[in-house]
């Protein structure tokens, strides 16, 4: 079944950064190998109305990103206060021709965590400016209550600190995210570093997985991008089958009708 995000159906639960790749030609190879449809471009990082050597490769960027198929994610990465990241949001708007948006506003430049505050402010600015917000925040339960109250349809949960690799750092209160926003789309957003992280958080029912440093950073990151696609596919796969909940003991997997009686 298809995910939806914004009266947008994609097939892919897999979104994927663009940021710090070794070149051009590996970006475009991650993307195709992990099969994603959308991936999240930072504006501030690529070299869009710049000019001479700048400009060029802002240039030589889109084309690559044009020619993946994949829609575009902007995001307001670095941002540290509301006003920054709504100018950058419309800047990106302007730019790229999308209303789609992910937020983020940094509360500091060491753990990169967001500034819930300034997130809501935020979102509620550009909701009311037509922007389709996908905030990335933590999983604190009363901050994604007042992102849906701002008319965020989205929410986008941190596993871990952006970049650690840490994985499902408090699997506890991303359980309880999960069940106290049955109805809304979630992503788990940051801190992901292995396929066997997003295929857990996958199986606790989360919608989607977005990363980028654990395959832009990987040894081989078109492996690597491959490798999370699948993953994330079999994580959804086990969700929807029902996995069995774990016993305290054992439990015999083989009938005993029909054992011979040997007494």
């Amino acid at each position: 079944m298809a995910l939806n995000l914004y009266d947008c159906e994609i097939e892919s639960r897999f979104l994927l950064g663009t940021a710090r790749y070794p070149s051009p030609t590996i970006l475009k190879s991650a993307i195709k190998a992990a099969g994603v449809e959308v991936v999240t471009v930072s504006l501030r990082r690529e070299s869009l109305g710049l000019s001479g050597e700048a400009k060029a490769t802002g240039q030589n960027f889109w084309s690559l990103i044009s020619q993946s198929g994949a829609r575009i994610l902007p995001n307001t990465a670095g941002c540290h206060s509301v006003k920054e990241a709504v100018t950058t949001a419309q800047m990106a708007r302007e730019v790229m021709g999308t209303n789609w948006i992910k937020l983020e506003v940094i509360s500091d430049d060491v753990a990169l965590n967001p500034d819930v505050f300034g997130l809501v402010d935020a979102a509620r600015i550009l909701i009311e400016e037509g922007f389709n917000v996908f905030p990335y925040t933590t999983a604190d339960l009363g901050v994604g209550e007042r992102l849906v109250r701002a008319g965020c349809k989205v929410l986008m949960p941190w596993a871990a600190p952006i970049g650690s690799g840490q994985g499902l750092s408090d699997r506890n209160a991303l359980q309880a995210y999960r069940q106290h926003f049955a109805s809304v789309p979630l992503i788990i957003d940051a801190g992901i570093g292995r396929p066997s992280q997003a295929s857990e958080a996958m199986e606790m029912g989360f919608d989607a997985v977005l990363l980028n440093s654990a395959v832009s950073r990987a040894g081989d990151p078109v492996l690597m991008a491959q490798a999370f696609a699948q993953a994330i596919e079999a994580g959804h796969a086990a969700y929807k089958a029902c996995p069995i909940e774990p016993y305290q003991g054992a439990m015999p997997s083989s009938p005993l009708m029909g054992r011979a009686d040997l007494s």
